[in-house]
């Protein structure tokens, strides 16, 4: 599909983004998709008081009806799948099958979203005083901020607006500069989906939409006012460390909550046991896929020197047949990087690592399949140790190799670096899998056993520990983080007895309520 073919399928005209300061290359090729003007500080602030607004009407909403908003995303989402993955590819530069698996990645969590609005399980606790009940509940929280990033542009913030709308909350989302029109268009098929929804049900809704949801493109100084505003208790972030820190310590100042998904700098240790064959597949992919730049690219392959030959040839030859071009071509396997900035960032990081004695095997050069983009050739790196190139997270192509003899000097080398995202081990020996997923092994939020870094399930919470942030999204109990919790404790006998066996008794003779007349 062509843009205008794209525009015309979800906003009903082929060029809707016609004026305004900040333009949106495709970096397939350059072209201009659009040029829109972007939020201003005071109009975030606006948008987070309409989204604060239209929250306290949203949270006595039942949750189950709730899910029913989000079951009619699912079917605006499924209806625009092929356009919506179209743009997906035209916007962040990914294979078109990776495009469009990321809109099912929404469709998917939108049907977790909806189980769970019938699931937001309290608990009941035994108390220690007689006639006495205690349970714990959970709540609305209120305004979600979504800073998302331009290698998933719509996944991500499905992870959160999905679970938090059943939970009870509006939503404020400033997406990448880079990938402005792929959230506008989420935005314009949530409206949809609300009318809907709107239509079904009898809600109030001039306080509700547009308040409910609101999209904010521009740069960080948006993703500043989400961050210090006190009217957002909860913020979601997606990028790099360092800007996870900055956020961090901004929504901790006014006691708010983050939920960070930041760097990784994903490995995987292969064994003299494991299926080679197998392995390769899953690296290929992990390394290679979405030209390197996901948060679970495969970035250290840590491999028994036993095998190291025959696999490094393996993975020569792989590399040597990936189709680097244009991403809607059926036969491309690795499409552009993002901008030139990513481009020069990976020939910094191989200038470097041959600096620190690295040889590059292969790859790393530029291609120029399509003119007008940034095309990279996927490179495998032999490294003598893990130096300081290995440590930092490179959104690029690059898988640096190192070899070990010891199974304790692998899990040594895979846990020493700053992050903790995603892991894998390639072993037949069950022993091995079990150590490296026991509380000796991996310490990423993530740990796989012959299968890749990359390509995880909505089904399982998704995040990292260390200087990936410690957040989670998506699965299991990821909800929580969009609630707050109350514990209740109920005396429904006629005494009142305090915990701990505390006493305090007191002599009083005035008379009681019930004596007074």
């Amino acid at each position: 599909m062509q843009p205008a073919d794209i525009f015309t399928a979800l906003f009903g005209e082929p060029a809707p983004f016609a004026s305004g300061s900040q333009q949106v290359h495709s970096p397939i090729d350059g072209t201009l998709l659009g040029s829109l003007e972007p939020a201003s500080p005071p109009v975030a602030q606006q948008a987070i008081a309409h989204a604060h607004a239209a929250f306290l009407q949203w949270r006595t909403v039942p949750p189950p009806v709730r899910g029913e908003l989000v079951r009619e995303l699912g079917l605006q989402l499924r209806a625009h799948k092929p356009a919506l993955g179209a743009l997906v590819t035209w916007e962040s530069g990914k294979i078109l099958s990776e495009g469009l698996g990321e809109v099912q990645e929404m469709i998917d969590i939108c049907d977790f979203a909806v189980g769970l609005s019938r699931q937001l399980y309290g608990c009941t606790i035994a108390s220690e005083r007689t006639a006495h009940r205690m349970m714990e509940t959970w709540h609305p929280l209120g305004v979600t901020g979504i800073i998302t990033a331009f290698n998933f542009p719509v996944a991500v913030w499905a992870w959160n607006a999905t679970l938090a709308l059943v939970c009870g909350n509006s939503i404020v989302w400033k997406p990448s500069e880079k990938t402005p029109l792929t959230a506008l268009a989420c935005s314009r098929l949530l409206e949809r989906a609300w009318a809907a929804f709107a239509a079904q049900h009898d809600l109030p809704a001039a306080q509700l939409w547009p308040g409910l949801h609101a999209v904010l493109p521009g740069g960080a100084e948006i993703g500043a006012v989400l961050a210090q505003s006190p009217q957002v208790p909860v913020l979601s972030a997606t990028g790099s460390s360092r800007m996870g820190q900055q956020v961090g310590a901004q929504v901790a100042a006014r006691f708010g909550r983050s939920i960070l998904e930041l760097g990784g700098n994903n490995a995987m240790i292969v064994t003299p046991s494991a299926d080679l064959e197998l392995a390769a597949r899953a690296i290929t992919f992990s390394a290679a896929g979405t030209a390197g730049q996901r948060c679970t690219t495969l970035r250290r392959l840590i491999v028994h020197r036993d095998i190291s030959v025959q696999l490094t040839a393996r993975l020569q030859h792989i590399y040597a047949s990936i189709q680097v071009g244009h991403p809607l071509d059926p036969a491309t396997l690795v499409g552009p990087l993002i901008d030139a900035e990513a481009f020069d960032a990976m020939q910094a990081a191989l200038a470097q690592a041959r600096r620190e004695g690295g040889e590059v095997l292969c790859g790393g050069t530029r291609r120029t399949p399509v003119a007008g983009g940034w095309y990279a050739a996927p490179a495998l790196v032999r490294m003598p140790a893990q130096t300081a190139v290995m440590q930092r997270e490179t959104f690029a192509p690059i898988l640096y190799l190192l070899e070990y003899d010891a199974f304790e000097t692998a899990i040594a080398l895979h846990n020493a670096v700053p992050q903790g995202l995603s892991s894998a081990i390639f072993t037949r020996d069950m022993q091995e899998a079990e150590r490296f997923m026991s509380s000796a092994g991996s310490d990423c939020g993530i740990a796989n056993v012959n299968i890749g870094t990359s390509g995880a399930e909505i089904g399982g919470a998704f995040g990292g520990e260390k200087a990936t942030g410690g957040g989670r999204e998506a699965g299991s109990d990821a909800w929580r983080s969009y609630m707050r919790r109350a514990t209740n404790t109920i005396n429904y006998g006629d005494s009142l007895p305090l915990a701990q066996g505390v006493r305090f008794d007191f002599a009083d003779t005035a008379p009681s309520p019930q004596g007074s007349s």
